[in-house]
Order: C-alpha cells, then sequence, then structure tokens
C-alpha cells in the first residue's frame, strides 16, 4: 500500500510516518522544511525516518501542482494523509498571508491532486480552533463552528467545506481530523510544552496567556496517531463519502496542572509573566470522542502524566 503524508517533516507528520513505515506500507513524504521554526529539528525528524527502506523524502512546496501532481501519478499513491499546514493560532495574527498560501491555496492543491488521481481517502488535519468560543462542552462534531476567533481557524474550517464539496461532486472520500492541542516528543518549538520546558530550565520566566487559566484538551501524538491510522482503510461508505471527527484525549486539563507536571519532571519552580488573553485564543476546548471511538475503536491510552514525563526525557537527551 502506498501512503503519501504532506508535512513529514512536521511534528505529526513525523510521528505518522514512523508508524505507518512500522506497519510496512510504503510512505512517501513531502515537505518544503521552511523555517517558520528551527530547520534542524526538522531535517533530524528526516534523517530518522531516511533509514527505512520504505520511506521517500520529497522536498517539494504544496504551493507546487504539477510537481505533486507527477509525484502522486508516478507513484501510484493510494491514500493521501495532509498534515502540511501553515500551524499557530498566534502567528497567524501577525502573519494571515502566510496562511492563506498554504492553508487555503495549498490545501487546493492537494485536494485536486486526490480527486485527478482518484485517491482511495484523503485525511486531513483540521483544528479545535474550529469551535471559536463555544460554552457547550463537551464540544461535538455537530457543534456550530461558524465564528472561528482566528485567520488560522477559518483557513481550518474552510478546508472541512473544500473537502465536502469534493466528497460531494466528484466522490471524492475525505476525512477532518479536528486536533485537540497535541503534544510529545520532537514536539514544535512553539508550542507551550517546549517553550515552557526551555523556559524553565534556563532560568527565564514563562509567559502565561490568560492568567494561566485556559483548559486544554492536551493529546499525545501517538494517541492522535493510532487514530489517523485507524482511519486510513475506513473511509466513509456514506453517499456523500465525508466524515469529521474530533481526536483528543477527551480529558480536559488546566493549564496551571500542565505547568506543574512540568515543575515536578524537572524538579524545579517556574518564573511566571502573567499576561492577558491573547487575540484569537480560546479559553477552553473539551472533545467529546464518542463518534471516532464508535467508528474505529478509538481510545486514547497515554495520560498527561506519562505523556509530560516522555517530552521531558526526549527533551532533556536532545538539548
Amino acid at each position: 500500500m502506498k501512503i503519501l503524508v504532506t508535512g513529514g517533516a512536521g511534528f505529526i507528520g513525523f510521528h505518522t510516518c514512523l508508524k505507518l513505515i512500522k506497519k510496512g506500507y510504503e510512505i512517501y513524504t513531502i515537505d518544503n522544511i521552511n523555517d517558520y521554526y528551527d530547520v534542524n529539528l526538522k531535517l533530524d525528524r528526516i534523517k530518522k525516518l531516511k533509514s527505512f527502506k520504505n520511506f521517500f523524502f520529497i522536498k517539494i512546496s504544496i504551493s507546487n501542482f504539477d510537481k505533486i501532481n507527477e509525484l502522486v501519478k508516478k507513484n501510484k499513491i493510494q491514500y493521501i494523509v495532509h498534515l502540511a499546514a501553515q500551524a499557530g493560532v498566534r502567528y497567524s495574527v501577525e502573519n494571515p498571508k502566510a496562511y492563506f498560501e498554504s492553508n487555503l491555496a495549498g490545501f487546493f492543491n492537494i485536494l485536486e491532486v486526490a480527486r485527478l488521481n482518484k485517491i482511495n481517502h484523503f485525511i486531513f488535519a483540521s483544528t479545535s480552533s474550529v469551535y471559536g468560543n463555544s460554552k457547550n462542552f463537551p464540544l461535538h462534531e455537530k457543534t456550530n463552528t461558524d465564528k472561528p476567533l482566528s485567520f488560522y481557524a477559518a483557513t481550518k474550517k474552510s478546508n472541512e467545506v473544500m473537502a465536502y464539496s469534493y466528497s460531494n461532486i466528484y466522490n471524492l472520500p475525505t476525512t477532518a481530523l479536528r486536533f485537540f492541542t497535541v503534544y510529545g516528543p520532537l514536539g514544535r518549538p512553539d508550542m507551550s510544552l517546549y517553550k515552557f520546558t526551555n523556559a524553565i530550565i534556563n532560568n527565564k520566566k514563562i509567559e502565561l496567556f490568560n492568567h494561566g487559566n485556559h483548559i486544554r484538551d492536551f493529546t499525545y501524538v501517538d494517541d492522535i496517531v493510532e487514530g489517523i491510522v485507524k482511519l486510513i482503510l475506513k473511509p466513509s461508505n456514506k453517499t456523500i463519502p465525508y466524515n469529521c471527527f474530533n481526536i483528543a484525549s477527551g480529558n480536559p486539563q488546566q493549564l496551571k496542572k500542565f505547568i506543574k507536571l512540568i515543575e515536578k519532571n524537572l524538579k524545579k519552580k517556574s518564573l511566571k509573566r502573567n499576561l492577558p488573553l491573547q487575540l484569537g485564543d480560546v479559553k477552553k476546548t473539551y472533545a467529546s470522542i464518542q463518534s471516532l471511538k464508535k467508528y474505529v475503536n478509538y481510545v486514547p491510552k497515554v495520560s498527561i502524566e506519562e505523556g509530560i514525563e516522555n517530552f521531558i526525557q526526549w527533551f532533556k537527551n536532545n538539548k
């Protein structure tokens, strides 16, 4: 089985590729290795993946339709897991154009490649941010998503609508996955766990927006990947073959507890700088994961205690 994973040098992309490679699938990945964060971390991920014979990396931007189409056609790709995107809520406030180019124009390119090559199943990353500042918890897939608070969330909501239309018009099986606060080893330096850990070790203040009163459905990366892998061979069999699932731990935690667990593992207290709620930020996320559980028996296995311990071990070994 041949699978294209876009964004394979990224955090979730790397872990997804690794799992699929170990299952014996032939995995192709594309990534433009941009400098949104440390390029060396991305290159290190690709280096690890290249040690497997059934892994193939091609440096291409998702803006390059012709090259991607040629790659998919030539290698007879059957499935696409689209994880390449411009990530981050806060960066989208400063640089919305990057999100338009990657998350809208780039997404269209991959979607069109999937249509032209009659891909068996097109799975893509959406986000919990599409729910905006909803007050009804847990968040269900049918909860209204018409009021995203950031342009990042708006682009991901647009992806869901675009994919639905392709499922409807072209009968392309598509599945949107709304990720909830993913964390774990080899994580991005712009993510809270990485930033907090780095700051505490270096005796710097951690910035706590909303005075640390955020509530997040922290989800360990291995649990996310398990959900993706279970879904690949299970496209929708509905008349319009489109699915949308929350993928989360279903166990929300206060950011303050998250920080205490980091401190416990580092055996060191943090210095804090309390800040107001940042523009575009959501105060609380908490997912219902019943739909995905029913569909593929998705059951998250890694507790927040175990997940943070795993990350801290990785961080210490790589600094």
